[in-house]
């Protein structure tokens, strides 16, 4: 094999730019361990799932949020109840989506019924936000409504409304998510009812 001329007397042979010839090298350089960087940091992560409900639920006090009442025709006559999680969820297909309690009586009314309403409230309706988060209330007994598109219930006096076919339903810890696809619109104007702080106001 041609290991190459031998190098001429007195020259300096190449320096080793790679590998860990290199490092051995540098040794024998002098280098000391204070030129191989700053040690490496330890990052603490706490440890989590130990947050309790009522933690969770005084730190989401602070956000803002839209207050609906969604409706729905069942075989009982009309049934609604207040939503503040109710959200766009989708422009094409047109989708909008909320969340219900496990433990709601009103819910099962909703998805047996295949369509439901969404009412979003207007800045002068708190108390009728309260009456459709009152358990046990006969919320449609001094409630003024018609029958919108699809023939669910859409509360007088409300900005807007939607009426909207049930698509998809997906279990999330203690509640249902419901995605519901946008059937039919109406669209109005004015301040909204807005819960913030445990408590309804609106915005400026």
């Amino acid at each position: 094999m041609d290991r190459g001329a031998p190098p001429a007397r007195g020259a300096v042979p190449p320096r080793d730019h790679g590998g860990a010839g290199s490092g051995a090298h540098a040794g024998r350089l002098g280098v000391g361990a204070r030129d191989r960087g700053p040690p490496p940091v330890v990052v603490t992560i706490p440890t989590l799932g130990r947050v309790s409900p009522d933690e969770f639920r005084t730190c989401l006090r602070g956000h803002a949020a839209g207050v609906v009442v969604v409706t729905a025709l069942g075989p009982d006559g009309p049934a609604g109840l207040t939503v503040t999680s109710f959200t766009a969820a989708s422009l094409t297909p047109p989708l909008v989506s909320f969340y219900a309690d496990r433990r709601s009586r009103t819910w099962p009314v909703i998805r047996g019924a295949g369509h439901f309403g969404v009412n979003l409230l207007a800045a002068g309706q708190p108390a009728l936000a309260q009456t459709f988060a009152r358990p046990g209330a006969d919320r449609f007994a001094a409630t003024a409504w018609s029958p919108g598109a699809a023939g669910v219930p859409w509360l007088s006096g409300a900005l807007a409304h939607l009426s909207c076919a049930v698509d998809q339903v997906v279990e999330v810890g203690d509640h249902f998510l419901v995605v519901g696809l946008v059937l039919h619109t109406a669209p109005g104007a004015g301040a909204p009812l807005v819960y913030h702080e445990a408590r309804y106001t609106t915005v400026a």
